[in-house]
Order: C-alpha cells, then structure tokens, then sequence
C-alpha cells in the first residue's frame, strides 16, 4: 500500500502533529506500506525557517523507510492573521507544485488539518495521483477559529465552512482525534464516513532513567520539592495565568516548584505578571528539544494540563497529557469535557480542577502534595489506563486495516 502523509507539520519540529504523525508513519511502514511524506520546511514554533532549510524550495530526504518531500513556505515572526494565512497558502501553492511534479501515484492521501486550506492540495493530489483521500481532522476547523476570536470575516469563515464541507464529501473518510470531533462531524454531516483516530504514546521512549536527583539539581530543584510542570505552547488557549495565581496562593509552602516549559504569544505577558507577584517558586524555561523536555517531565511529580472555559474544549484531549502518564505522573487537568471522562472518571489517572479556577488547583496541588501514596497510586492507575487504551502500536495496526478496506472503496 502507497500512502502519502500530507502535512504542514512535521519533524524535525517538535509538537503535537509532528510526533503522532511520525510516528504513525514508522508504524505503518512496519506494516509493509510504502510511506510517503509532503511538508513544508522545518519552522515552528519560531515561525522561522531552521538554518539548514533557508533558501530553499524544494527538498528531498530520507528518514529510515519514511521518503519525505519539502517545499516552500512563508514565514513571518507574526500573529497577525494575515500573516498566518500567507503561511498556510504559501505551503498550499508550494505543496501543490511539487506533489504534482515529484511524487508518484499513491493509494491513500492522508491529509492532516488544521491548516485546513491544506485540504486542497489533498484534493488536487487525490485526483492526479489516483488516490482516496483519506481527511484527519486533529481539530475542528474553522469552527474553532470562530469561537476563539481568530477570525471574524464573515465572508472568510463562509467560505472556509464551504471548503470543511468540500472536503468532507470529498473524502473516503474522515479521522477525528477524538471521539467529541467524531459525534460533531456526524451531527453536521450524518452521511460521511468517520473514524476515531486517537493520539498516544510510543512506551519505548518513556523509561524512567536514574539521574532523576541530578536533573533536579541542574534545575536548581532539591530531591525534595513537590514539582509540577506544564511543557507546550504559551497561547491564549492554555490559560495559564490560572497557574500563576495558584503558584502565588502556594508561594508560603516553599517546597512547592513550578516549571514552564515553552514559547508562545503570552510568554511575555505570563513573565511579566509573574515578576509583579514576585513569585521565586515558579521557573520559566524556554521552548527545548522533546528528549530533554521528557527528562524533565520524569524528574517532576505532576503534570498540569490547562485549557481556557470553552465549550469548544469540550471535545479536547491535549497531546500533552500521554507523555506524563506513561512516565506514571499524576495528572492535574483542567479540562473539562471528553478528557475528564476519560483520564480523571475512567482512568483516575489525577485530579479534576474546574478550567480557569485557581482556587480549584491549588486545592488539588495541596491534595497531591500532602498524601504522597495517593499520587503515586493516580500515576500507576495513569501508566496502566494509557497502556492499555493508547497504545500507538496498536492505534496504527487498526488503523491500517481500515486502511486496507478503504482500498476497494469507489471514490467520492
């Protein structure tokens, strides 16, 4: 089986969709398919093209049985809207151009989204490559965007509504990251074809090592310290401010640590309202490579994983949350919805906290930090829940039998 991954993401970025997407491409070519990769050059999260890669529009590499394909993009240091929409169009143009040119017929198109303006490269790729497209919807887009603020043109949000529509028709099937995305899709769209394609963990990558007592060193961290840590993007979504607030509540309790790890627009905002409350018990790091990000993650004891109050989040389950529960770390959530029934009611991998409440988390943090056992027994119950349900091994062979199936599917 030929199967082109097509997405504006990927390593040797780190991230969300550049893990899953990896390595459910490793997965799948160890299933005897021949796996293709069209990216753009390496730029997130700086919105700048990485050194090796500047200059330079099209470029082909090999990594192990993966055949990756890069083309073009624009970037610009910008939040600005139209700036992100000339980046997404850029890879569109650029993607097209180079699918069209450089590979050959394929069997199945995966195409990831968001972007979701990538979905016409797929199309446009699905009929010269005489492929089935197969849609992976990671999060609902435009939808999201309009809730959120992003975008406000009417005239933008119809027609980028019209193109969600297109696409689904137009796929063999349509993958859904969670099983919220899933009921949204067939409520709005009942005679498409979905598939829950979660994300997971690769357990190969999460043994815990011995130099946990010189990490915390290096950190400035005694053996000690009851540390929590939140690793990812700094954005408007993740609501950190409510982290903040707790580490100020608890600033008396100087055992107590905070670690932030990562960039975003409001990393320059949370510094300076933790600098006004004068907070010593709270660290910011900058944005760091996934293998020390993990070392860190093994060396803390709970994991905080935040989100804004939206109905949107509803339906989320932060990428986040598998790598601390495989290393069996207790989880802090602040999501309500999907990810509460699965890792707080089903799991108890950790405790609940009511999304943007900081009265709640503190609460929970001093829960954690004065009954050691019970945050020892919520991170095996959290090592043994993702063991068993999110498995990406095993996410990817289900996966590649439905891919099987949809080979002998007329195309829409």
């Amino acid at each position: 089986m030929n199967i082109l991954i097509l997405s504006q993401y990927f390593p040797p970025e780190t991230g969300a969709p550049q893990n899953r997407l990896h390595s459910l491409a490793l997965h799948l070519a160890k299933l005897n398919c021949k796996v293709e990769i069209l990216t753009a050059m390496p730029n997130y999260p700086k919105m700048e093209i990485h050194h090796d890669y500047k200059n330079t529009f099209y470029r082909l590499e090999k990594d192990g049985p993966l055949t990756i394909y890069r083309s073009w993009i624009f970037t610009k240091k910008s939040y600005n809207i139209i700036y992100r929409l000339l980046n997404y169009f850029s890879f569109v143009l650029s993607s097209i151009l180079v699918g069209l040119f450089k590979i050959k017929r394929q069997d199945i198109i995966l195409c990831e989204s968001p972007p979701l303006f990538l979905g016409i490269t797929g199309l446009i790729l699905k009929l010269s490559k005489g492929a089935k497209l197969v849609f992976n919807v990671s999060d609902l887009w435009p939808e999201s965007a309009e809730k959120l603020g992003i975008i406000k043109s009417k005239l933008l949000l119809k027609l980028s509504y019209n193109l969600e529509s297109l696409l689904y028709r137009k796929s063999v099937l349509v993958t859904c990251q969670t099983q919220g995305i899933v009921k949204n899709i067939i409520n709005r769209f009942p005679k498409v074809t979905t598939y829950w394609l979660p994300n997971g963990i690769d357990f190969k990558y999460h043994k815990t090592n011995s130099v946990i007592n010189k990490l915390r060193a290096r950190l400035n961290l005694s053996k000690n310290d009851f540390v929590l840590v939140y690793a990812g993007v700094m954005g408007y979504a993740q609501g950190l401010e409510t982290v903040i607030v707790a580490a100020e509540a608890l600033k008396a309790q100087s055992e107590i640590k905070f670690l932030l790890i990562g960039d975003g627009p409001e990393k320059t905002k949370l510094i300076k309202l933790a600098q006004n409350k004068e907070l010593r018990n709270l660290v910011f790091l900058p944005h760091k490579p996934r293998n020390e990000v993990l070392r860190i993650i093994s060396a803390c004891d709970s994991y905080i994983v935040p989100l804004k109050k939206n109905e949107l989040f509803m339906s989320a389950i932060p990428s986040k949350l598998f790598e601390p529960l495989a290393m069996g770390k207790p989880i802090l959530l602040g999501v309500d919805g999907e990810a509460r029934q699965l890792f707080i009611e089903r799991g108890n991998c950790g405790l609940f906290f009511e999304p943007e409440n900081a009265a709640e988390l503190t609460q929970c943090i001093n829960v954690l930090v004065n009954n050691k056992s019970l945050a020892k027994e919520m991170g095996e119950k959290g090592r043994q829940f993702v063991t068993e349900h999110f498995d990406r091994q095993n996410i990817a062979i289900e996966f590649y039998h439905e891919l099987e199936r949809l080979i002998v599917i007329k195309n829409p």
